[in-house]
Formats: C-alpha cells, sequence, structure tokens
C-alpha cells in the first residue's frame, strides 16, 4: 500500500509550512488579497493547517466550516480561484514538494471549485 499524501508531504511539520506559505502568498496578491483584509491571519493559518492535514489523510482536527459555508456570498470568481490555486502551486515549490504531490493537492483543491466559485 502507499503511503498516504499527507506522510509524502512530509507530515504536520511540513503541512504547517505549506499552510503558513500559501496563506502569506493569499495576503499579498493583489488578484485577492482584499479577501483578507480583517481576517485574523494567525487563526487563518491554524485553520489551513488543520484543513490541509485532514484533506491529505492526516489527523482530522478541522474544526472550521466547510468550503461551501465558508464561501456563500463572496461570489468569487473564476479569476480569483485560479489565484488560490496559483498560490497553492507557489507554496508547494517553495516547500520542496515533488510533482506527483503537487498534482494531487491541485486536483484536491480542483475539485472543490464548485463549493467556492460564485456560491
Amino acid at each position: 500500500m502507499s503511503e498516504v499524501l499527507y506522510d509524502r508531504l512530509g507530515g504536520e511539520k511540513n503541512v504547517k509550512k505549506i499552510a503558513n506559505s500559501l496563506v502569506d502568498y493569499h495576503c499579498n496578491n493583489p488578484a485577492i488579497s482584499t479577501r483578507f483584509e480583517n481576517v485574523d491571519i494567525p487563526k487563518l493559518k491554524e485553520h489551513a493547517v488543520t484543513f490541509i492535514a485532514m484533506g491529505t489523510g492526516g489527523p482530522n482536527n478541522y474544526k472550521g466550516r466547510d468550503m461551501l459555508t465558508t464561501h456563500k456570498g463572496m461570489n468569487a470568481s473564476a479569476s480569483e480561484f485560479m489565484a488560490v490555486l496559483d498560490d497553492a502551486l507557489n507554496a508547494l515549490i517553495d516547500n520542496g514538494v515533488g510533482q506527483r504531490e503537487q498534482e494531487e493537492i491541485l486536483f484536491i483543491l480542483y475539485s472543490m471549485r464548485s463549493e467556492i466559485v460564485r456560491v
């Protein structure tokens, strides 16, 4: 049996690095940074860590809202969604994540599109 994605990412230590990088990218991305004004960034980073861990086969400690509830009423555009995916890819590359794992994570993120874009 192959190792779960969470373990291939390097477990908790590396998932935390990836999540922190991702949120930092979002906050500095002109296409979406305004979405993160007045947001508790440390709390968002904690949620990102637990969300990524759960979504990649790690411990399920996520206590945040689901994607649809989180994005309902935001009317996020397709271009904003793609900016998020670009940020995710950059965070993965910056943290030395392999090509196969990058593809798996981007697939997971893209599968959530209908719960994020124009809801």
